[in-house]
């Protein structure tokens, strides 16, 4: 996992675009644990697409206002709160848990499936990113989701992004919108795969990295002390850090 660098591809090594700012962005890891060998919830972006084609990525996306004002239920644990505020500029609680809502959005939006609770009745949704919580009668749910893992896209890449991988268990889906992936659009098609079936996909280098973190963290007995690892390019070289 420390040889972050020399994995790259070429297309993923290109410097030359104009550096701008990385935006916050969010991606969710869906888990079932059920089976023998646990498995998790993968898409095959569509190959005409400009930004990563054709390769099999987890749900996810940027950071949108609406996403702090939407209604939820729960909160996510104290470490991953704690951890997400850990080395940004002007943390707060408000932008950790927008994250992890925007995390449960970009689900919904990719696949359908909605990550949270029908116990309470319909949030009131705060725009039309959120309309289908509300019609549907579910809450998005932030204690459903931790924290496991930052990555920050090099400098001078055509799209830069600080994305938070938060995960989850199947069990935390309440309910699914059918025809959100197909060929007209951006996921044409889910997977649930194990751990060893993803190494035979295409997969970005930093969503490989992320899974052997993932797979290290289950092995561990994913406990709640356990640190995150974050992943960022500092004065030219890949550095790979613990948020304890």
């Amino acid at each position: 996992m420390n040889d972050f660098a020399t994995r790259l591809t070429e297309a993923e090594r290109l410097q030359a675009s104009p550096n701008v700012r990385p935006r916050d962005a969010a991606t969710l890891i869906l888990l079932d644990s059920k089976g023998k060998k646990p498995r998790v919830l993968m898409g095959r972006r569509h190959p005409k697409l400009k930004f990563l084609p054709g390769v099999y990525v987890f749900p996810g996306g940027r950071l949108e206002k609406s996403d702090k004002a939407m209604p939820v239920y729960g909160c996510l644990d104290p470490d991953s709160e704690r951890r997400l505020m850990a080395h940004v500029q002007r943390p707060s609680l408000g932008r950790a848990r927008g994250l992890a809502a925007a995390a449960i959005r970009e689900m919904y939006e990719e696949t359908g499936l909605l990550v949270g609770t029908k116990e309470c009745g319909a949030p009131e949704s705060p725009g039309d990113d959120w309309r289908a919580f509300e019609e549907r009668g579910v809450f998005p749910d932030l204690s459903a989701l931790t924290f496991v893992a930052r990555a920050i896209t090099p400098p001078r890449r055509p799209r830069r992004f600080d994305t938070r991988f938060f995960i989850a268990d199947a069990t935390a889906v309440c309910d699914e919108v059918k025809g959100l992936v197909g060929e007209e659009s951006e996921l044409i098609d889910l997977a649930w795969l194990t751990f060893a079936e993803t190494e035979k996909q295409e997969l970005p280098t930093i969503t490989r990295v992320v899974l052997e973190e993932l797979a290290a963290r289950i092995d561990a007995g994913f406990g709640p002390r356990l640190p995150v690892p974050s992943y960022a390019m500092v004065r030219g070289r890949f550095v790979r850090t613990l948020l304890d």
